[in-house]
């Protein structure tokens, strides 16, 4: 690594909340520059703790107790929180109302920006 701080994408406008799109690329060898509309991958809209949760699902090979030693956490934790990252991908059906959120964040089987993202897409 570096030792430069990684930063997020932006995927929402800091103004007025929309969704942002990529419009424009750029070559950094010779400076081409290339305009369009793309959406930004879903997986770029996570929270970050959610992006690094996913990475330490593939390099555990999604083996579910494996994710519970490296990451210090119960085998119902891990499956709320791939429930979760299903949700927010538009994998799964919607998410839990406002009581079952606050439910979970209070056993701690999701996190504060977890359940927060929650809210905002109920």
């Amino acid at each position: 690594m570096s030792g430069r701080p990684v930063k997020k994408l932006v995927s929402r406008c800091p103004f007025c909340e929309g969704n942002l799109e990529i419009s424009r690329l750029g070559c950094c060898h010779c400076a081409t520059s290339i305009e369009t509309i793309q959406p930004i991958p879903a997986f770029f809209r996570l929270p970050a703790d959610l992006q690094a949760f996913v990475m330490i699902f593939l390099r555990c090979q999604g083996k579910i107790r494996d994710m519970e030693k490296e990451l210090g956490i119960s085998y119902p934790t891990v499956i709320k929180r791939l429930e979760l990252v299903n949700v927010l991908l538009g994998n799964q059906a919607p998410p839990p109302g406002r009581k079952d959120v606050l439910e979970q964040l209070e056993r701690g089987e999701i996190t504060v920006q977890e359940a927060t993202q929650l809210l905002k897409t109920s």
